[in-house]
């Protein structure tokens, strides 16, 4: 019984597809490609959004306590989605100064929102374009119609011209309705994920910051160049073995990165050992 049901159901298919025509078809072609659209921004989306932002930020705290920022861009590096590579540029501040550690960031966003956001034109279009070609279809079928009326009038070909303007029709809709909840369910996990990407931005805006330089020449004058630099609030020497520096700033305020102002007053290179940010 039941196979008898879908043998005639796909019976009924093809018939619609021989009566209907072309029009039939390519709304069909259409269709299909709006599907496998959705259904490959929707496995994609699910990847992206395994980790949520608390999950990622967490991770960055325990790892900031263990090693600081490198080891927290260690840490974070498995996740791969929007918001831990939006995170991971935030944590290079220091060995970038804010405006690059800025630029750097909305590049990333800009990569990324044009990766979820990819296709979802594509899919807006099929949606309103499919009730059209139905349309096409329907003028089609009274054209048809139509002309049979003057030439004959036979119920036959009357019904004929008549059949296609509503499989057509039936078409068109058929597709623009499957792909309405797709693409209302896309659009919501997209803007779902861009307020996680300005949470995350928001929690990444660092109040406060230490680091562990090591320079080999000019002690004194590294010292003294980064206690006179913008956004450095303290500055002291170091007995330590891997460092000789320790340096206190705002990442808010930091206009050059933390070697750039070594390397400018005093020529010579800064080895960041450590760099622990806080919230």
């Amino acid at each position: 019984m039941i196979l008898d049901f879908f043998t005639n159901t796909l019976g009924t298919i093809l018939e619609m597809f021989k009566s209907g025509g072309i029009i039939t078809y390519l709304i069909a072609i259409v269709g299909i490609y709006g599907v496998f659209t959705s259904l490959e921004k929707i496995v994609y989306l699910k990847k992206i959004s395994r980790v949520n932002t608390a999950q990622i930020i967490g991770t960055v705290n325990d790892s900031m306590e263990k090693g600081g920022s490198l080891e927290a861009l260690r840490a974070i590096g498995q996740f791969q989605n929007p918001i831990s590579k939006i995170i991971s540029e935030a944590l290079k501040i220091g060995y970038r100064n804010k405006g690059e550690v800025e630029d750097a960031m909305e590049r990333v966003f800009i990569v990324e929102m044009g990766r979820m956001t990819k296709g979802m034109e594509t899919l807006k279009t099929i949606i309103e374009i499919a009730p059209l070609m139905g349309l096409i279809g329907t003028v089609i079928g009274m054209f048809y119609t139509f002309r049979e009326i003057g030439m004959s009038a036979e119920p036959a070909a009357l019904a004929e011209g008549i059949y296609i303007a509503l499989i057509t029709t039936i078409m068109g809709l058929s597709v623009a309705i499957v792909l309405v909840p797709f693409y209302s369910y896309i659009k919501s996990h997209i803007d779902k994920e861009m307020d996680s990407i300005e949470l995350a931005k928001k929690m990444t805006n660092w109040s406060y910051a230490v680091m562990k330089i090591k320079v080999d020449a000019d002690l004194e004058e590294a010292i003294e160049a980064l206690q006179v630099s913008e956004g450095i609030v303290n500055v002291k020497k170091i007995n330590d073995p891997e460092a000789n520096i320790w340096v206190a700033f705002k990442p808010s305020m930091l206009e050059k990165s933390i070697n750039n102002i070594i390397l400018e007053k005093c020529n010579t290179n800064a080895e960041i050992v450590m760099s622990k940010l806080k919230q």
